[in-house]
């Protein structure tokens, strides 16, 4: 599917709006004091209207083509071709409200997030959403 850039752009086209109303449908029952929504490809579906922030979780390309064969058992031109027909780092880094580094040990990560979760909770209790540096 990675490889036919127009039977994908078929298959999304069937699918995100699906994918869409399901996400709104849950959205609308939810009662927290504030929601992350992962969503793989938000910044080439264009969702960013459904975020009041967006948060990239980030890694060097050759970190994430490791961790993709890794996790998912492909070979080194499956895990190119998903990395392809995604947007790319620097367009990720761009959409970016908050950036979180991951590409050190899963202690430090857990900060970054911790500390993040603090600042979310904080921006919910103040109704703020704006950007800042993450």
């Amino acid at each position: 599917m990675f490889a036919d850039a127009d039977a994908r752009a078929r298959l999304e086209a069937i699918l995100h709006p699906r994918i869409r109303e399901a996400l709104l449908a849950i959205l609308g029952t939810l009662n927290a004091p504030y929601v992350v929504l992962v969503i793989p490809l938000l910044v080439e579906a264009g969702w960013q209207d459904l975020v009041d922030r967006v948060l990239v979780i980030d890694a060097p390309e050759s970190l994430q083509r490791e961790r993709l064969m890794r996790r998912d058992g492909l070979s080194a031109a499956e895990a190119d071709a998903l990395l392809a027909a995604q947007a790319n780092r620097a367009t990720r880094r761009a959409a970016a409200d908050d950036l979180v580094p991951n590409d050190g040990d899963l202690d430090a990560l857990r900060a970054r997030i911790e500390g993040l979760h603090r600042r979310y909770l904080a921006l919910a209790g103040s109704g703020e959403a704006g950007p800042s540096a993450g």
